[in-house]
Order: C-alpha cells, then structure tokens, then sequence
C-alpha cells in the first residue's frame, strides 16, 4: 500500500481542503489542520460537515467515505498543537511562523515543499537555519534535512495475529484490515465478547475536570472518536445494539457541584457536548430530587459490546480468520516471527506481528509477565423493566442505570477487589441501594440476577498501547523512545471501565505506529498509554 501524502495546513481553510481532496488523483491524502479559531463547517463538503467535531480542544480525526481521506483537525493554540503533532509532513501551507521554527523542521520530509503567505526577513531567515532553501519567490520553499536526520519508515509485513476477541482486540482487528492487513485472531471462547465485553451493556460518555488533565483529554479524543468510527460500522440503534440516548451525570454532593459549576463557567465545552443543569432542570428530567444538579451529555448513551465486536469483525471481511475455542498459552520467537502455541505445544498460528488484547490474561505469557496489571470484579445487576422508575436516558453517580432494553434494565456496576466469579447477593443490594438513592426510592429486594466480569486495570487507570516493552533486555533509560521493546510485540491492554469507547481510538493508534502514519492523538497523550512507561519509571528510579 503507498504511503499517504501528508498536508499540514496551519490555519484550517475549507478551500484549500477541498482542493487538495480534488488534487489528490487516486492516492491515499492524509490532511493535518490547525483550527486555532471556531470552523463554521455548515460550507464543507457532507462527508465532512456530518463528521465535525465540536469545538473542544484536542486532536479529531475524520475520514472520507472512500476511505481515501483521512482529515486531522487540532483544535487550540496554534504553537502547542504544532508542538504536539507526531506525522512526516509531506507539504506544509504556512499562515503564520511557529515561534520555534524547529518544531516545524521535525515534521519535515527530506524534499518536503513549503507555502508561505507572508514572511518578513528574520522570519525567512530563521527557517533557512532549520533547513528550509527559499526560492526567487520568497515564499515557496523545500525542505533539506542534515545530513543522517532523514530516516525513511520502514513498513512491517502486514500479518498479526491478535489474541483476545472482546472490543479490544475486534477494533486491532478492524483498524488493521482497513489497512490491507491480514489478521488471525485468537479466542479461548468459541464466541467473542465472553469475557468484560460480554455485559449486555456499556455506558459511554466523557469526563470532565477542572484541570482538563490528561486522562480528561484522552477521554475526551477517544469517546468522540468512536461516536464517528460507530457512525462508519452502520450506528448505534442500526447495526450496532443500544441507543444514544443520552447521559445524565449527577454531582456527589455540593462541593463536587461547585467545581462542576466552574467548568461550566470555563466555557470549554459547547452545549452539545457538556452541558451544566442546576438543580430545578435536573430534578425534572430525573423525576427526582436532584439538589446538586447534573451534566447532561446528549450524545451519550450505552451500546452492547457484543454488537459492537461483531460490527467491527465483519468489517474485516476475507482478511481477517478466526481461531476461536483455541487456547493461546505460549509465544516463542522464530525467524523473524512470532509462533503462537496452545497447551500442548501445538502450533495454532505464526505471523510477524502479535497483539495482546485479553485483559489480564496477557500476563499469562511470558513476555508481558511483569505489565503491572490487576483484575477488578464486577457485578451489573439485572433488573425487570418496572421494577424501578423508567427513564428513556442513562442516569449515573456512584452507579448507573440504562433505560429497558428487551426487559432489562442494567444497573451496576460494583468495584470488588476479589476473583469471585459468582452472582453475589450483597454486591447486588449494594447496586440497587446506590441507583435507589439517585431516584429516591427506598431499596427492595430482588431476584439474583446479572453477570460478574473482571475489568483490567493499570496503576494510573489508562491503557496500554503500542509496543510492549522487554525487561530483560538492560541498559538505563531516559526516554521512552530508549525503552527496549519485544520485536513485533504490542499490547491494547488496561481499559477499566471504558473498553467501549478506548477499544477505537487504542487499536487506530497502534494501527498508525504499525504503519509510521501520522498518530490520531497528541504526542503527549500518546506517551501516556505507552506499554513502557511502567518499567521506564522503574529504570529510572533504580539509576
């Protein structure tokens, strides 16, 4: 497959899009835009304006029907979000000087062709010391990069084998062979999503902080990055069990209220993203007393992640075989590939790439033995339609409750730090007094009724992704880029509470690394789902 063009536009123009999208004859356009100011995208194109994201800030990634396109649209500060762009740009329009002009050079290609609009003498000269020759024009220049610093990418075979069927390794799968790759995947299971992603339900939604810290904004790019890869797999209610029916998130109490109140005021979010209800607009849409008021996220909702995993693996059509009912138990390194073997050393399958995507299982292989990973139990709780006050919407605090579907109404979900995979009845009064609270009823009692499944989770509560590092390789590291990693050994592991809307926005950006493209999320946030960020602390603690 050839490599996309890259476009770096810095200062998005609707025009210039569209001319690089007529332009771009056939070959596969990757298109990086800086939106440093509101985009009115009422005059793009359909396939784009369907696909707009809201004004929030971030990295949003959008791509054409065709698949042909793939639109990159960063939403902030200019000069930070230049900063924070991993991609080999190919041509740049330049609408304005980065204050450091080395962080534009870093982007660059070798012969790599630049568009300014306007450039004053030390402006000019400045990029000149970063390796930017200027032609008559003064305006046009390309790129030379020094000697040794161009470094051409170097594309694995496009074979995986992908171990774990739940969300996880169904969106590997699925972002894989939208790449042409050829994907096994391994399933202990004879179906997939029998593990965590076998709940009738999951909830999605944002979250929110005062500090827009990292986990904040990594929420934040993965919920809004799957609300588009779902709308591609044919929509939640189509093809996809559930419904976007929205959220309703209560405050805990009074001064959780208050800080909720201040991001409100911060006016980060537009309305339909995040919008702050105070008590008499809660209290009526919950049809209970709701002192401390609520968010209101209308394009929430919760789906079945079996749905979703189906609607990703058929997305893989011929490219993707299933070994399921297969114990994968041992990996072993041969010439140059990856062997898969099951109990009784049977070969089940062999490719130069292998993603561990089974929870907690991945410990279980030898490789990813010391991945600080842990099993936390938990017990949704089934519950008759009617047996609770019905409400057409998600409604959560210290628990949550999905509207009735087929019957069922879901509520959940408890945290127990134990490995009892049985119905438990204290875990469930535990549940129905929580949800009771929030509709102010009293509790009652119930038939035992649910599913137990064990979410996998990382000391700081993010994910996994990329290439899993070797521990036992030595040498004191720095950097993560100094860690040293497994050959062809990657990880999507670590997603808690919130596999449904990471397993997307995870397995796209192991896809990218895989294939040296431009990376849907800051390099900051990248970092921090790095599978060696764990052991680089550890080296650097013991240096």
């Amino acid at each position: 497959m050839r490599r996309a063009l890259v476009l770096l536009d810095t200062d998005f123009d609707g025009a210039r899009l569209r001319a690089a999208c007529a332009a771009h004859g056939g070959r596969r356009l990757h298109y990086i835009a800086l939106a440093p100011r509101p985009v009115d995208a009422r005059h793009l194109p359909e396939q784009w304006h369907a696909q707009w994201p809201p004004c929030v800030p971030g990295l949003h990634r959008m791509v054409s029907h065709d698949g042909l396109v793939t639109l990159d649209v960063l939403i902030g500060e200019p000069d930070a979000c230049l900063a924070q762009l991993s991609a080999r740009v190919d041509e740049v329009h330049l609408a304005w000087v980065p204050a450091a002009t080395l962080v534009l050079a870093r982007l660059m290609v070798d012969g790599a062709r630049l568009q300014a609009v306007h450039l004053d003498e030390a402006q000019r000269t400045a990029l000149q010391k970063n390796g930017f020759v200027f032609d008559e024009s003064r305006l046009r220049a390309v790129f030379y990069a020094r000697s040794g610093e161009s470094v051409a990418a170097v594309v694995p075979e496009r074979r995986a084998i992908v171990i774990g069927a739940g969300v996880a390794g169904a969106a590997a799968c699925e972002r894989l062979a939208a790449r042409g790759w050829k994907v096994t995947l391994i399933e202990r299971h004879a179906q997939p999503a029998s593990e965590a992603s076998g709940n009738l339900a999951g909830i999605f939604m944002p979250l929110l902080s005062k500090d827009d810290n990292i986990a904040t904004r990594l929420t934040r790019a993965a919920y809004l990055y799957s609300l588009r890869r779902w709308k591609d797999l044919g929509g939640i209610g189509a093809a996809i069990e559930g419904a976007q029916s929205g959220v309703l998130h209560l405050a805990r109490d009074g001064a959780h209220a208050q800080v909720q109140r201040q991001i409100a005021a911060s006016g980060l979010y537009p309305r339909e993203f995040a919008r702050w209800l105070e008590a008499p607009e809660a209290t009526a849409m919950l049809g209970a007393p709701a002192p401390d008021g609520a968010w209101w996220f209308e394009q929430g909702g919760w789906a079945r992640p079996s749905s979703v995993c189906a609607a990703m693996l058929n997305a893989c059509g011929a490219l993707l075989t299933r070994r399921f009912s297969s114990s994968a138990l041992r990996l072993e390194r041969g010439d140059q590939e990856w062997l898969v073997r099951d109990a009784d050393g049977a070969l089940i399958a062999a490719a130069p790439n292998v993603i561990l995507a089974a929870g907690t299982g991945a410990i279980d292989f030898e490789q990813a033995a010391g991945l600080p990973l842990d099993a936390v139990r938990g017990q949704v709780t089934h519950l008759a339609e009617g047996s609770l006050p019905s409400l057409p919407f998600v409604v959560c605090r210290e628990a949550y409750m999905t509207p009735a579907h087929q019957g069922v109404v879901c509520v959940g979900a408890s945290y127990d730090a134990d490995t009892d995979t049985d119905l438990r009845p204290s875990s469930q009064e535990d549940n129905i007094a929580k949800i009771a609270d929030i509709l102010g009823v009293a509790p009652f009692a119930a038939p035992l009724a649910g599913r137990t499944g064990f979410r996998c989770m990382a000391p700081d509560r993010l994910p996994l992704a990329g290439a899993l590092p070797d521990p036992g390789a030595p040498g004191r590291c720095e950097r993560l880029r100094d860690v040293p990693r497994w050959p062809g050994l990657f990880g999507l592991l670590g997603y808690a509470s919130r596999g449904l809307i990471w397993a997307p926005l995870a397995a796209e950006l192991l896809a990218c690394q895989l294939e040296g493209e431009p990376l849907p999320l800051e390099s900051q946030l990248a970092a921090a789902l790095d599978p060696a960020r764990f052991l680089l602390r550890e080296r650097r603690r013991a240096g």
